[in-house]
C-alpha cells in the first residue's frame, strides 16, 4: 500500500471516530418525533469526501456507524439508516465536487447531496427502517404514525408523515452540516492534504 493511501485511511479512521463522537451528541427536536434525533455526524465524512473523494467520505460514514453499534439502542437499524443516508449525502456532494473543485461545485454538491439524502430517507424509512423497528420492538405501525400525529393530528399514514417531517428534517440536517463544513474546510484542508 502506498504511503498516500495509508495516510488517507488513517484520516478516515480519525474522522470516523470523530463522527462517532458527534453521533453521541444527538438531540431531539420538538418539531419531529423524539426517536428521530439530530446530530452533526456527517460533517467529518463530508470534509473527507471533499478532500479525498466520495469513496473516502463513505468509508467515514461506515466507520462511525460500526463504532456506534457498540452503544446502539436501535438494534442496528438506526446505524443502517444513518449509513445509507450519510453515504448518499457525502457520496453525491463529493462526486460533484470532484468533478470541479471549487466553491460553487462544493455548494451545488452539498445542496444536491442534502436533497438526495432527504428524498431517499422517505424510501429507506418506509421500506426498511420503520418496518424493522415495528418487528424488532413489537411496535405496531399505527403507534409509530401516532407519534407523528401527536405533533400534527392531520397526518394520515406513514408516507405522509415521512414527507411532512422526515424529508425537510434530513434536508435541513444536510444543509447545516454543509454550512459548518464551509466554515471549517478552508482551515482543515491544507492540514489533510499535507
Amino acid at each position: 500500500m502506498r504511503k498516500e493511501e495509508i495516510k488517507k485511511l488513517a484520516f478516515c479512521a480519525l474522522f470516523g471516530a470523530l463522527g462517532f463522537v458527534l453521533m453521541l451528541l444527538e438531540f431531539p427536536l420538538p418539531i419531529i418525533p423524539s426517536f428521530v434525533k439530530f446530530d452533526f455526524s456527517e460533517l467529518p465524512a463530508l470534509i473527507v469526501s471533499f478532500v479525498y473523494g466520495p469513496l473516502y467520505g463513505i468509508v467515514v460514514c461506515l466507520l462511525k456507524n460500526l463504532l456506534h453499534l457498540f452503544v446502539t439502542t436501535s438494534a442496528g437499524v438506526g446505524e443502517v439508516s444513518n449509513f445509507i443516508l450519510g453515504a448518499i449525502f457525502v457520496g453525491v456532494a463529493g462526486a460533484i465536487y470532484k468533478y470541479n473543485k471549487n466553491r460553487k461545485f462544493a455548494l451545488i454538491g452539498s445542496l444536491l447531496g442534502a436533497l438526495a439524502m432527504a428524498v431517499i430517507s422517505i424510501a429507506s424509512n418506509y421500506f426498511i427502517v420503520y418496518p424493522a423497528f415495528s418487528v424488532l420492538y413489537g411496535l405496531p405501525m399505527p403507534a409509530i404514525i401516532g407519534m407523528y400525529q401527536a405533533i400534527l393530528p392531520s397526518v394520515d399514514g406513514l408516507f405522509e408523515a415521512l414527507v411532512i417531517f422526515n424529508l425537510p428534517f434530513n434536508f435541513a440536517k444536510g444543509i447545516i452540516d454543509a454550512a459548518i463544513c464551509f466554515l471549517v474546510y478552508k482551515k482543515l484542508s491544507p492540514l489533510l492534504k499535507k
